[in-house]
């Protein structure tokens, strides 16, 4: 009698076992945000064939699953994997070979650095990036006399770090076609005294750029992975790579069919002829991580560089108003063209009166239409009845945070003490809209998703200043923060239903982080960092 009841309890637990449903993976024990519709937090939850397929306890998944893996976490933070709506994948692999030019102090440190990268790499073309005039003492463009001394035969070119100013030597503009009486609509070729300064601003940088040394297959591939793992260490698992050619989003698809490039990236389509030609005239592309829906077009310059196109002139240049980069008649058949594409329009547009041509565009051409979700990217200088454009349903703004907090040291100075009131309104543009798609901008700004936290939250810089906050009214909500970087940014790229949160049937995309992004001292999510990326449940 004793065995037989010995035998019917390990047959029972035999059973018990074999009821168990198999998963690919149980992570445990953790402090889960979900981001989804209620902001609930969960403990556990399962993944099988790349998907989320249950959120919930931790004992009440072991008992319910059997897993090849199970991960204890051990009480750390996991949120969705992050989405940065706006960003420059593909230049940040490309900028990894070029000359570092950021956090510069002067000139002449620039220059330092521009010989210290030649002397090493012995390149018959040099480009740099990320000057910024505003950080150092003497605030002007600088000009290219130094440069032409040094490089009298091998061409310079130097983009600041907003990528709407170039400065170039005499080699590049030669090599570029570029003269004193070179003129080009959208921008300027800045002289001085009637000669060649080297500054470009915006469309005439386009001459020197088509000169460029084209990178060779390998170092594109090269590019795309660096900037693969640097994203990867960074928690990032879907990009928007805001302008990118037909070669290269052909190269990302070769590389993810192989496996090589397990990066998620939303495409948006540089307006230039062969590639928007090409895919206007094929529609949309969507694999399980590539898509390709929008095109990204530029309104106007940036405000670095008092390119963007403002309603009344700059505060600090009296008669200067900026310039659109497009015509208006130019930009309104284009919106019309994409329109009936069925592709999504993204348009830079930083001043206020680019954004209100955008805005009165996109509202005018989408009349009648329901769910197009067109994006104002940066959305950065609005008067205060152009942001009530932002309630129509199929108009979204596309920010970056860091911005603001890089910009608040000189932005008041090219805006005045009432304009600037309008700018890096993020509060106001979600209390309006609903949604707000964060971003970086990266390589423009750093690529760490925890800095676009933080300066959406403190909207501070590193060192706590201001002390009250730039502009603090236009702060957002931790939640808010996370919700832009995770589930709006998804929705901005039509993605919201297989990603942005943990829930059943999305994409097992997340991050495990070292600390409590939602209740960790302020002061401290700057140097928070991510201890696993996983795409599809994969850890990378």
């Amino acid at each position: 009698m004793k065995k037989l009841i010995l035998l019917f309890i390990f047959l029972s637990i035999l059973s018990c076992q074999e009821e168990k449903q198999h998963v690919d993976s149980i992570i445990i024990n953790g402090t889960i945000y979900t981001v989804n519709e209620n902001f609930n937090t969960a403990e556990a939850f399962a993944v099988k064939d790349g998907k989320f397929l249950e959120i919930g306890t931790t004992n009440a998944l072991k008992e319910k699953y059997q897993a090849d893996t199970i991960i204890d976490v051990q009480g750390k933070t996991i949120v969705p994997g992050f989405i940065d709506a706006h960003c420059h994948f593909y230049g940040l692999g490309l900028q990894q070979n070029r000359v570092d030019l950021t956090q510069t102090k002067s000139f002449d440190d620039v220059v330092k650095r521009v010989l210290d990268f030649q002397n090493e790499r012995h390149t018959a073309f040099i480009i740099g990036f990320g000057w910024d005039q505003n950080a150092w003492q003497e605030k002007a463009f600088p000009n290219n006399k130094l440069l032409n001394v040094l490089f009298p035969n091998t061409p310079v070119a130097l983009t600041r770090i907003d990528g709407h100013a170039m400065l170039c030597n005499q080699a590049a503009l030669d090599l570029a076609g570029i003269t004193k009486t070179t003129k080009v609509a959208g921008g300027e070729v800045v002289l001085e005294n009637g000669e060649l300064t080297g500054m470009l601003i915006d469309n005439p940088m386009l001459l020197v750029s088509a000169v460029y040394p084209k990178p060779t297959k390998q170092a594109q591939i090269k590019a795309l992975l660096e900037a693969q793992e640097i994203c990867f260490d960074a928690g990032l698992t879907t990009v928007s790579d805001a302008g990118l050619e037909k070669d290269v989003i052909t190269l990302i698809d070769s590389l993810q069919q192989t496996g090589d490039l397990n990066m998620r990236v939303y495409a948006m389509v540089s307006n230039h002829t062969e590639s928007l030609e090409y895919y206007l005239s094929n529609g949309p592309i969507k694999t399980d991580r590539l898509h390709v829906k929008s095109v990204k077009v530029y309104a106007d310059g940036a405000l670095g560089s008092r390119g963007a196109a403002l309603k009344t002139p700059y505060a600090d240049k009296h008669d200067h108003f900026g310039a659109m980069a497009i015509g208006l008649e130019a930009y309104k058949a284009l919106a019309e063209r994409i329109e009936k594409a069925n592709f999504q329009m993204n348009t830079h547009a930083i001043g206020d009166s680019a954004n209100r041509v955008v805005l009165q565009t996109y509202k005018d051409v989408l009349q009648g239409k329901t769910d197009r979700r067109w994006r104002v990217e940066h959305a950065q200088v609005l008067t205060e009845g152009d942001i009530t454009f932002f309630k129509n349903d199929n108009i979204i703004p596309s920010v970056q945070p860091t911005h603001a907090t890089s910009d608040m040291y000189w932005s008041e100075d090219r805006l005045g003490k009432q304009r600037i009131k309008g700018a890096y309104a993020y509060k106001a543009l979600l209390q309006t809209s609903g949604t707000l798609a964060l971003g970086t901008d990266f390589p423009i700004e750093n690529v760490s998703p925890f800095l676009t936290f933080y300066a959406a939250v403190a909207r501070q810089d590193l060192e706590g200043f201001p002390k009250e906050g730039f502009q603090k009214e236009n702060a957002l909500t931790r939640e808010e923060a996370l919700k832009g970087m995770t589930i709006w940014a998804a929705y901005a790229n039509f993605e919201d239903r297989e990603k942005g949160s943990i829930e059943p049937g999305k994409l097992a995309d997340f991050i495990v982080l070292d600390n409590d992004i939602m209740t960790v001292d302020l002061k401290q999510i700057p140097s928070i960092k991510v201890e696993k990326t996983f795409v599809n449940g994969k850890q990378q």
